[in-house]
């Protein structure tokens, strides 16, 4: 299990799209989660019209045929695999669950507002078997360098 902590220091709509991209070009499939309603619709918006030459299909968990999405957002992770079977997650509001650890790959992604939590996160992983932890960060120039 490997889990990736992203500390935006950019807009989270210039981060997840490209996740999500990687995601779905190697045949796999994601789980997005936020728990505020609006920042859901926004993140729907978003994976419709981020670019022009691109196409990420998705749907919010509940609203089409969850099964048949390569990418599903939702309020949170369930105790139940998501409908989507998704084994990739990404959290993109902020805050921690246990429940990432249940994917093969979690991506979580944090602003400086959630910085403490997620150096919680980071240092209960620390001593946990089979988990892989690995923090990002953006340089100077914007791209992401792997800093732990």
């Amino acid at each position: 299990m490997q889990i990736d902590f992203y500390h935006l220091t950019s807009p989270l709509d210039r981060v997840l799209p490209r996740i999500a991209e990687r995601v779905v070009q190697t045949g796999g499939r994601l789980l997005i989660v936020a728990e505020p309603e609006e920042q859901r619709v926004s993140l729907d918006r978003l994976l419709w019209s981020y670019a022009p030459e691109s196409f990420l299909p998705h749907a919010q968990a509940g609203s089409n045929d969850d099964t048949a999405q390569p990418i599903l957002i939702a309020q949170d992770i369930q105790e139940t695999a998501p409908a989507n079977a998704a084994r990739n997650v990404a959290v993109v509001d902020g805050r921690w669950r246990d429940l990432i650890l249940t994917f093969d790959r979690g991506f979580h992604l944090f602003d400086d507002e959630a910085i403490q939590e997620a150096r919680l996160a980071w240092k209960a992983l620390a001593d946990r078997d089979g988990v892989e932890r690995r923090y990002w960060k953006q340089n100077d120039s914007g791209r992401w360098e792997q800093a732990a």
